[in-house]
């Protein structure tokens, strides 16, 4: 009796191994967690884009700047977390595997060295990386954006401070209307 009960348990072992191995969904990849340091270059126009923790990031050029403002800040190496996973694409060459997040990025990663490949933000700016060197060490001068990053905020700051002066002296003028009426009125 016991022989009879060994093939059929075996059996039903067998088949439900092989219903579970075959019905299961592979599990989609995750991206890399980003090292604390690194130093990446672009494919196209070589473009620096330096991020200060206050949420400042400065994105220029050997002639031009534009300063942009996040509240995030630096992004932490593991800002691709609860990304949403797209698949696998073939971009500047490279088999990537490819996340979405918070509809604001879409980001390329290679499916072999796992190393950042192509970044498509929501505004249409996109980066093609030619470099990513884990590590690297930059010189402290490569930390400071160029004089010509703050002469546009520097313009707006005066700017500021005129519109600021013209409505101070608006008031004196009415302030001061009103205490030459109420001088008259004695």
């Amino acid at each position: 009796m016991a022989y009879a009960v060994k093939p059929i348990f075996v059996f039903i072992l067998f088949i439900s191994f092989h219903f579970s191995a075959f019905s299961s969904k592979p599990k989609d990849p995750t991206p890399s967690t980003w090292p604390l340091q690194f130093h990446s270059n672009q494919l196209v126009k070589l473009t620096y884009d330096l991020e200060w923790d206050n949420g400042t990031s400065f994105i220029y050029t050997n002639k031009e700047c534009r300063v942009l403002h996040f509240e995030v800040g630096v992004l932490r190496p593991n800002w691709l977390d609860e990304a949403n996973y797209l698949g696998q694409q073939h971009k500047d060459g490279f088999l990537c595997n490819v996340w979405e997040k918070v509809d604001f990025i879409w980001y390329y990663e290679d499916v072999i060295t796992k190393r950042p490949v192509y970044w498509a933000f929501y505004t249409g700016y996109t980066a093609h990386v030619m470099t990513f060197e884990v590590g690297a060490v930059l010189e402290d001068s490569e930390w400071q954006a160029p004089v010509y990053c703050f002469k546009e905020d520097e313009e707006k700051r005066k700017q500021a401070v005129i519109r600021s002066l013209g409505m101070i002296s608006r008031l004196l003028v009415k302030l001061m209307r009103g205490v030459s009426s109420a001088s008259m009125a004695l």
